[in-house]
């Protein structure tokens, strides 16, 4: 029997913290593929393409602050397009800010700050993965 491949997309524009997903991602479930973006651009214009293809990812983790297009644009766009506004979204990001807390919540979306302890981190991903079923 062939398992299905689930995709997680991760956006952030710190390599070092999509590595880090990625890489935790990959311990717990490695049947998971993740899928990187820089920014929020990058972000939609693969959620666009995986729409035509009828292959949306389970999950898109998402940092707030980036560069060109950041979290809350890319929220913001997600939610509105129609196909898209169902897609699990959940914002990762070391911010603690209570504006861009209450702002995901508009969204109903999960606003989770990064952990600083690897063991922290494992558990907030393992979390995370619930959105993708099996993990």
């Amino acid at each position: 029997m062939v398992e299905l491949l689930r995709t997680v997309l991760c956006v952030d524009d710190d390599v070092d913290d999509r590595d880090l997903v990625c890489d935790t991602i990959f311990e717990i479930d490695p049947h998971i593929k993740v899928v990187q973006a820089e920014n929020g651009i990058e972000a939609i214009e693969y959620l666009s393409k995986a729409q035509i293809k009828g292959d949306l990812p389970c999950l898109v983790i998402l940092d707030i602050n980036m560069p060109q297009m950041g979290g809350k644009e890319t929220l913001a766009a997600i939610k509105e397009d129609n196909e898209l506004n169902d897609l699990p979204v959940v914002i990762f990001s070391t911010s603690n800010n209570v504006i861009d807390k209450h702002y995901c919540n508009n969204y109903g979306v999960k606003f989770i700050t990064k952990p600083n302890t690897i063991l922290a981190m494992r558990k907030e991903i393992e979390g995370l993965l619930r959105h993708c079923g099996d993990a």
